[in-house]
């Protein structure tokens, strides 16, 4: 796969967007004294190359009661149950990530849950999926870092 080439333009377009995908292109092309035309389908050229994927919404889980967040890893009895494992962890929406890893678990995931009964209940469902032998929880007790646009920023300035 060949990096994609991208100019000035396309980078202040970028850091504009990571700071907040929702700004509209008229106000970047003014900002960047270029038309909202060129914006747009500078925009269209990133995403069609693959590096746009879409855009997100943040949550504030704890005012949605979800405040709860555990981290599992999985031991399977077998390395080739890791896709039916995971495609049964898919069916479970309070699995917000889950990982391929190597070293200890076989798989890590992450979950989100309303309080300890709630994770309990997510926990025991992991554990009764057909593949897994058994699963070592970690309790978060503060999440204190998730911000993946100083990742975005860095990676951008670093093109």
């Amino acid at each position: 796969m060949s990096k994609v080439k991208l100019d000035e333009i396309d980078h202040q377009i970028l850091d504009m967007l990571i700071d907040n995908t929702r700004t509209p292109f008229t106000d970047i092309a003014k900002k960047l004294l270029i038309s909202a035309g060129t914006v747009h389908v500078r925009v269209k050229k990133m995403e069609e190359a693959g590096i746009i994927k879409g855009s997100s919404l943040t949550l504030d889980y704890v005012k949605l009661g979800y405040s709860f967040i555990a981290y599992i890893g999985i031991f399977l009895e077998k390395t080739h149950q890791t896709k039916f494992v995971l495609q049964r962890l898919k069916e479970i929406p309070y699995v917000t990530v889950a990982h391929i890893t190597t070293g200890k678990f076989n798989i890590f995931c992450k979950i989100r849950a309303k309080d300890t009964t709630h994770a309990k209940n997510i926990i025991f469902k992991i554990d009764d999926i057909e593949g897994i032998s058994r699963t070592e929880t970690m309790i978060s007790l503060e999440e204190s870092i998730n911000d993946k646009k100083r990742l975005m920023h860095t990676i951008f300035n670093e093109l």
